[in-house]
């Protein structure tokens, strides 16, 4: 079976479908047409799938049963869009206002389903089942354990596979190799407690601004001093809210911030040593703390096996100067929860092209990407699903 020969027959399929998606962006956990759409190609192409039965019912689970016994592998790509109003002048630019695939999402939709053409043609030939994972709700972090709930297709899952279009990597460029892929994303928030007065008077007040900012600077110390250098560690506070007037000290601040790390030692340890900074802060002035702590999603960290079939598939269909190492990033994924449990690989497809304008980062108004990277996505996918489950790895 030539992948690559089915990929380009099938890449003209795989552009529209991007179009469309990108044309129709829906929220997270508000993916409702993106769904229908998804289920309407499906059935199109004879491939039965179900929909959640969770509450608020998007997403789809497809499924490809090949022609003989074997084992199970699942590919992922996630289908949820941003709050960003789109400003690039483009011919398939969103039709929802406010809306945006400023991420990517409609690629890996796209991309899958192009893969699932393929998979559907050479289904005879495959020893075992694929499941189609078209997940929702992956810029909240929620999306992951909400299709894990679904059915029994994670339990019957040997191995999976996922992939991001990737803005920072060149076009025609894949990388997929093992270890550390994407860093655990918590988020905090800090509530000062201190005691509001006069801005004449500070001797009678516990200045809830000067504390919040000693706690701040205290935090950033956090990481310089009681964490290996050889580790990545960020502790970032993105916003702080204190005060209302000019001439008022004010009692209480807010902060909110993000950590992200790669190591899961440092994650059972990190909410305890920022409550022992806040404390002996707030302490040192007189006043008091309240911490809410919430691990969002973990590390994306990618088995070795599981790399190396990807890289054995992508080198098979496309050749090995596609193949390129990427530095790890800081950036964070709910993929991660899939390979807690079970063994896969989490991919970068570059579509980075400044002559296309697709040097963007994610998440930017203008965000786009070169088209001719979907076929390198969606052969990735199916190269990958059958090599997996024929053992040519």
């Amino acid at each position: 079976m030539n992948v690559k020969e089915l990929v380009s027959k099938n890449e003209d399929y795989i552009v529209e479908m991007r179009r469309y998606f990108h044309m129709h962006p829906e929220l997270s956990f508000e993916e409702f047409e993106t769904t229908k759409r998804i289920a309407k190609e499906l059935d199109k192409m004879g491939i039965p799938y179900e929909i959640p039965e969770e509450e608020p019912k998007t997403g789809v689970i497809g499924l490809i049963q090949g022609g003989k016994p074997g084992k199970t592998v699942a590919l992922r790509a996630d289908i949820d869009a941003l709050n960003v109003s789109e400003k690039n002048d483009i011919e398939y630019k969103s039709q929802n206002e406010g809306k945006m695939h400023a991420c990517g999402h409609d690629s890996h939709m796209a991309m899958l389903l192009g893969a699932a053409k393929i998979l559907n043609e050479v289904k005879d030939e495959l020893c075992g089942k694929v499941y189609l994972i078209f997940q929702p709700a992956e810029e909240v972090g929620l999306g992951a354990k909400y299709m894990i709930r679904q059915g029994n297709w994670y339990e019957e899952t040997d191995n999976i596979y996922g992939s991001h279009i990737w803005s920072g990597l060149e076009t025609g460029k894949i990388s997929v190799e093992a270890g550390d892929r994407m860093a655990a994303a918590d988020r905090f928030t800090i509530t000062i407690k201190g005691k509001s007065g006069h801005g004449s008077l500070p001797n009678e007040t516990v200045d809830a601004v000067v504390v919040g900012a000693a706690v701040i600077q205290n935090l950033q110390q956090l990481v310089a001093r009681n964490y290996s250098p050889l580790d990545s560690v960020t502790v970032t506070v993105g916003s702080f809210h204190s005060g209302n007037r000019f001439n008022i000290i004010a009692g209480e601040a807010t902060m909110e911030g993000t950590n992200r790390y790669f190591r899961r030692e440092i994650g059972a340890r990190i909410e305890d040593d920022m409550r022992r900074v806040i404390k002996g802060v707030c302490d040192a002035y007189g006043a008091t703390y309240e911490l809410d702590y919430q691990y969002i999603l973990g590390p994306t960290i990618n088995d070795e096996e599981s790399s190396t079939i990807a890289i054995n598939a992508i080198e098979k269909f496309a050749g090995k100067d596609i193949l390129k190492n990427m530095q790890k990033t800081t950036g964070g994924e709910d993929f991660s929860y899939y390979l807690e449990n079970k063994p896969g690989c989490f991919g970068f497809v570059g579509s980075r092209n400044p002559e296309l304008g697709t040097d963007y980062p994610h998440h930017n108004e203008r965000f786009n990407i070169d088209e001719s990277a979907l076929k390198n996505g969606a052969g990735t996918y199916a190269q990958y699903a059958i090599d997996f489950l024929n053992g040519e790895n």
